[in-house]
């Protein structure tokens, strides 16, 4: 009987918090959809042509240059790593390359809205005070750290990595995209892009891409959130935290909110919910800022950064990424107690644990049949003149630009595109499993050839040539249109 009643105790607990981690998503999906939405907004509108050739050192331009190009990617941590790989493959400074990968996973929007709705705007603000913070102390510190051989053996063994493979080819790997056609994009100005259907269309792909690509690690991190604010008691956390000693509290909690993110292995957006527990639990506002920020040390990217860099250059990354990220937190709570804007409020609860009229519930009607059209949008984004440049990574289902795609492969006569070397390495084990399109969101895992469409000049739509409307002939090149109105 005891046995049973144990077995009981433990689903009920399980229960509980799978319960409360589902209302604490439902209190932030409407805050998701529009940050991957405006995510996929920037992606799409800003050009990042030559984005290697102005980082090739740390100076306070390169500096601002490499912050500003990572706020405007994907915030996923796995594809934030494996461009800044990129990157220094191709000439950029290592410690700009790092400053990149730091910009792209704790300077974005959607990490933002999310902690703006699950933690208050204070958070949200600690977010955009305490990046610029560690992204300083990154520069200063990234020169001493990130030099000599350990740097030289690591640049040799990533380039050596991709001329086995084949990787980034140049210009020609620019697939279903034509000279003219690669250079029309990069000139096309931002007020045309606006009015153009085609880049709204490639905009939503990737705002599903980016959304599909993280969507275990959110599950993971809603679920572990909710377990932990449900089922850990108040006197375990007292345990890992010091209370009361001032300074020092301050300081050991910010010393002890990365180790937890390197342990907890989740990353990106995913670890917004475990932080709302956490400051629950009472770790310091310092102590979660750290822990947020902490993402690129979880230990899936530890093994990565080992693989892509070797072991030497990777103790010093996380040594010091660790270092940096405890610092700017207790920095950025130095900042936000000086200004009287630490949260007096702790308790974590969801507003309701049930579902009730009110403005969540209204927001999340808007905006979840807003990521219907969305969806449909990129589901349908041929026929609106998108995806020329673009491929979906067969294996986590995100959007990459084929120029600057990390990893590539060839099976079968086709080429595939992927975001981390580890999807070309799933791919590679198991090729027929993806290359039959088993993307989750079923958008098409290779680009379009312009052999097979064309794109109206006019109107920006994908017409065939075989059954074009019209077409015409435009200083020796050959134009095609949906209908004789274009």
């Amino acid at each position: 009987m005891m046995q049973l009643a144990t077995i009981s105790t433990v689903f009920i607990d399980i229960g509980r918090g799978l319960r409360e981690g589902f209302f604490m998503f439902w209190e932030t999906a409407w805050a998701l959809v529009l940050g991957f939405s405006l995510s996929g907004v920037v992606q799409a509108f800003v050009s990042k042509d030559q984005m290697r050739a102005k980082l090739g050192n740390h100076r306070i331009g390169a500096v601002a240059r490499a912050s500003g190009y990572g706020m405007v990617s994907s915030s996923c941590s796995y594809a934030a790593s494996a461009m800044s790989k990129s990157l220094f493959a191709k000439g950029a400074d290592f410690t700009s390359a790092m400053i990149f990968m730091f910009a792209s996973t704790n300077l974005v929007v959607e990490l933002g809205v999310v902690m703006l709705v699950l933690l208050g705007w204070q958070f949200a603000a600690a977010e955009f005070v305490g990046g610029p913070v560690m992204i300083v102390l990154l520069a200063l510190a990234g020169g001493m750290v990130f030099s000599g051989p350990v740097v030289t053996r690591s640049l040799k063994r990533i380039r050596g990595e991709q001329g086995e493979h084949g990787e980034h080819r140049g210009h020609e790997s620019f697939m279903g995209v034509s000279a003219e056609r690669e250079a029309q994009l990069e000139t096309t100005s931002m007020s045309e892009k606006f009015k153009s259907p085609a880049a709204w269309s490639d905009a939503s792909s990737y705002a599903v891409a980016d959304a599909t690509m993280l969507r275990k690690e959110l599950v993971i991190g809603y679920v572990v959130a909710g377990l932990l604010a449900s089922v850990v008691p108040s006197h375990a956390w007292n345990a890992l935290f010091l209370h009361g000693h001032g300074f020092w509290t301050s300081a050991e909690n910010a010393l002890v909110g990365p180790l937890i993110a390197v342990i907890s292995w989740v990353c990106s957006i995913g670890n917004v919910p475990l932080a709302a527990a956490l400051w629950s639990g009472g770790i310091s506002f310092g102590g979660v800022v750290a822990f947020i920020f902490a993402d690129l040390i979880s230990m899936p990217l530890i093994l990565i950064y080992r693989k892509l860099y070797g072991g030497a250059l990777t103790l010093r990354m996380v040594g010091l990424f660790y270092v940096v990220m405890a610092v700017a937190g207790l920095i950025t709570q130095g900042i936000f107690s000086g200004l009287g804007l630490i949260p007096s409020r702790r308790t974590f609860t969801i507003t309701a644990a049930h579902f009730s009229w009110n403005y969540t519930t209204y927001l999340n009607i808007v905006f979840l049949l807003g990521a219907v059209g969305v969806w449909w949008l990129a589901r349908n984004r041929s026929r609106f003149g998108g995806g020329s440049g673009y491929a979906i990574d067969p294996v986590c289902a995100m959007q990459v630009r084929v120029a600057d795609a990390p990893a590539h492969a060839t099976f079968a006569g086709d080429e595939y595109y992927f975001c981390a070397d580890r999807c070309r390495e799933k791919f590679e084990a198991n090729p027929e499993r993806y290359a039959n399109g088993a993307t989750s969101d079923g958008m098409e895992s290779s680009t379009t050839s312009d052999l097979d469409a064309a794109i109206d000049p006019v109107c920006g739509m994908s017409v065939d040539p075989k059954t074009a409307a019209a077409h015409r002939v435009h200083e020796g090149h050959d134009v095609w249109f949906c209908n004789v109105g274009c």
